[in-house]
């Protein structure tokens, strides 16, 4: 049973929404009755245990169906429930033992609610039967693998990429022949380029935020809203976006999976672009178990980064909403999404990386990055996914202003690691220990640049604005 359930997480199974007839609640008992002790199945309605080699992803306390998160620990623990094993670590190392790893490309859909609760089985046998009950017999049985995978994607794949979402394992390029932005312009011309991050404000009034925002205008091209980091609540990305345009400074939208539907999605991209917004960023975001008492909610999210990826890039490339109505003026963006170099092992974190490219990514803003001679074999694995000319990536640089954030970011932020020797030059340097915290950024952004892929920096700069003329002047990147 472990082997089937490696996180052996419990989790009570869905109710349906409506009442079913007599015959699919007895069906959806027996099912339940058998997936639930061997699967862990919670009766999604959706299943997709054919993509993960047969582990249940809705094990993931965040509900991701798509891979994991950023933020699993070293010993690939669940930083949500540290006393679980990462349920998408388990999968990926399964999905590789059995040759099955290029399966997990597939952008699967998010759940379709109005099937949570009910079964599934009845669902293969009418799709079974729509394919022809003897030539799926025979194709199974088949020793031709083409065959047998005709046959069996016919009826699985059906199921799990329903007409809304029709997810696939393809690549699809941006079809917008010209930059949607300064941003994307740059990049595309080969430039190093330099971004950062402004702290929104802990209140309605917008005076600091200006100034910070006045502030890093000369020397970087974008500028980055985070999207209640942490799980604490701040003003808006939308807001502070709006805010920078209003002062001629290009602004990059980040939208976090936890607090977003997909209905608040994409009206929020439509609104966006309509204020004149071109890029967006997409990120599964902190889990509320991080963020301040009282807890908010932590269930699933509704749907994941890639899922984001997935719709944003359909609604600008085809012209359609989800459920395929179409939008008569599309929204002209430059889709980015986040990554964790270091979150597992490279293998693993470049089929992640990969999947999001070919969901619409075309940037990528790094997680914090400290030990930068470690990307090569992330960027390596990238390569030989053939992944590194199709997206631009940006990496996450933070300058340190003491002992005590370095300390804080180490334990307390899932996905941020600080090698010993980085700490203990913070914490001998003293006074100094800004200071000490600039030269570290320095380095890793010397380092950085050298690197085969790595197209521009993403300064972090956790409320030091003031920091970001002296780190770009002295790094040479004004």
């Amino acid at each position: 049973m472990s082997s089937l359930k490696p996180a052996r997480r419990w989790q009570p199974a869905f109710y349906p929404f409506k009442k079913e007839k007599f015959s699919r609640r007895l069906l959806a008992r027996i099912e339940l009755a058998f997936k639930g002790p061997v699967f862990g199945c919670r009766m999604c309605g959706n299943c997709l245990l054919q993509e993960t080699a047969f582990i249940c992803p809705m094990e993931c306390p965040k509900g991701l169906r798509n891979g994991p998160c950023g933020g699993v620990t070293p010993e690939k623990n669940c930083y949500v429930d540290e006393t679980r094993k990462c349920i998408w670590y388990a999968i990926y190392k399964r999905s590789i033992k059995t040759g099955r790893q290029e399966k997990l490309l597939e952008v699967l859909p998010p759940l379709d609610w109005s099937k949570t609760g009910t079964e599934t089985w009845g669902d293969v046998v009418r799709q079974v039967r729509k394919a022809g009950t003897g030539k799926f017999i025979n194709g199974v049985l088949s020793r031709d693998r083409e065959k047998y995978n005709k046959i069996w994607d016919s009826v699985f794949k059906t199921i799990r990429q329903p007409e809304w979402w029709e997810g696939d394992s393809e690549y699809h390029p941006a079809l917008n022949k010209e930059p949607a932005s300064k941003l994307e312009s740059k990049l595309r011309n080969g430039e190093f380029v330099v971004a950062t991050e402004v702290t929104p404000p802990l209140s309605a009034n917008s005076l600091k935020l200006i100034r910070d925002i006045d502030a890093v205008k000369p020397f970087v091209t974008a500028v980055n809203f985070t999207d209640s980091s942490s799980a604490n609540p701040k003003m808006s990305s939308l807001s502070c976006c709006k805010v920078a345009n209003d002062l001629n400074v290009e602004p990059v939208l980040q939208i976090a999976a936890r607090d977003t539907t997909r209905t608040a999605l994409q009206s929020t991209i439509i609104g966006a672009n309509s204020m004149g917004i071109r890029n967006v960023l997409c990120v599964t975001g902190d889990n509320a178990i991080v963020g301040p008492s009282p807890t908010a909610s932590m269930n699933f999210v509704d749907v994941d980064s890639i899922q984001m990826l997935w719709i944003i890039r359909k609604m600008r490339d085809e012209g359609i909403y989800l459920d395929g109505r179409k939008i008569k003026s599309p929204p002209r963006l430059f889709i980015g999404a986040a990554t964790s170099p270091f979150a597992a092992e490279p293998e693993l974190q470049a089929i992640r990386d990969q999947k999001k490219v070919n969901a619409g990514a075309q940037f990528f803003q790094t997680n914090l990055i400290f030990e930068p001679e470690k990307l090569d074999a992330w960027l390596e694995q990238l390569d030989r996914r053939n992944v590194l000319d199709k997206v631009y990536i940006l990496a996450g640089v933070a300058p340190l202003k003491s002992f005590k954030v370095a300390q804080y970011l180490h334990t307390k932020v899932p996905g941020v690691y600080l090698p010993e020797n980085i700490l203990k030059r913070m914490e001998e340097a003293g006074d100094g220990e800004a200071e000490e915290g600039i030269q570290i950024a320095l380095e890793i952004i010397e380092s950085a640049r050298k690197k085969n892929g790595i197209n521009g920096i993403h300064l972090m700069t956790l409320g030091w604005e003031e920091v970001v003329e002296r780190i770009v002047t002295e790094a040479g990147l004004v």
